[in-house]
């Protein structure tokens, strides 16, 4: 019961652009609500010709409406996002073991996950991504878990050759200033053509070996046929 109530209160406090919880919410004259970065970024992205529309009720502004942050419901979006990391835990054990529930609805077993966004969604909670302008640039992956720096709480996309461990780009400018560093994406890739090429040597290298051991079989084989032959003629010169 409790989470139901949860998951109508993310309904009613959603952005309909993005679907997570308003954050720095803004209220447009028609009275909908988005995220200011949402809003401000489909309002630039699309050729308006001078003529602002809501999303949801497609009412029309003809000056740009100004995007001012709402306190109120900017601290009542904080009370309900920390009353939902509460379900969080159990939304993700209905999704069953060894799967990853969607960010937004309890128990729904993932579909995609946006890097950018940071949350996973389910089949129809995916849906914006696809279909919103804004969101269509957001780079989209398989389902998975996303690794997030747990001092900066951003994406780790670089790899430390130094210390040899992932790190975010904030860590650039503390801990691993200085260090030799690459793109995690170069370093995955030439780890993988490491491991390719070791797999391959390994590969032949048994299969010399094998090679080997049959060359030792028939070398066997010959030596015990030449010995019961050279058994038998001591045998039948014995009988002579």
């Amino acid at each position: 019961i409790m989470a139901e109530a949860i998951l109508g209160d993310h309904d009613q406090y959603s952005c309909s652009i993005c679907l997570d919880l308003l954050r720095d919410p803004v209220t447009i004259p028609c009275g909908h609500s988005y995220c200011m970065s949402c809003i401000g970024e489909c309002w630039n992205t699309n050729d308006l010709n001078g003529v602002y529309r809501c999303p949801q009720c497609r009412q029309a502004f003809n000056s740009k409406p100004p995007l001012n942050r709402s306190t109120v419901l900017a601290e009542i979006m904080e009370k309900l996002r920390s009353t939902e990391l509460q379900v969080s835990e159990s939304a993700q054990c209905l999704a069953g073991p060894g799967e990853i529930a969607c960010d937004f609805c309890a128990g729904e077993m993932i579909k995609a996950t946006c890097l950018e966004c940071r949350a996973s969604y389910c089949e129809t909670h995916v849906q914006p991504h696809y279909n919103v302008p804004a969101l269509k640039k957001h780079k989209m992956v398989k389902a998975a878990v996303i690794p997030v720096c747990p001092k900066h709480d951003k994406l780790l996309e670089v790899y430390c050759r130094t210390d040899q461990k992932c790190v975010c780009m904030h860590c650039l400018l503390d801990d691993h200033k200085g260090h030799d560093t690459v793109p995690s994406t170069i370093e995955r890739n030439e780890k993988q053509i490491k491991l390719t090429d070791t797999q391959t040597k390994v590969k032949q290298t048994i299969q010399a070996k094998e090679k080997e051991l049959l060359h030792y079989y028939y070398y066997c084989k010959i030596v015990t046929v030449a010995a019961n032959i050279f058994y038998v003629l001591h045998l039948f010169k014995c009988c002579i």
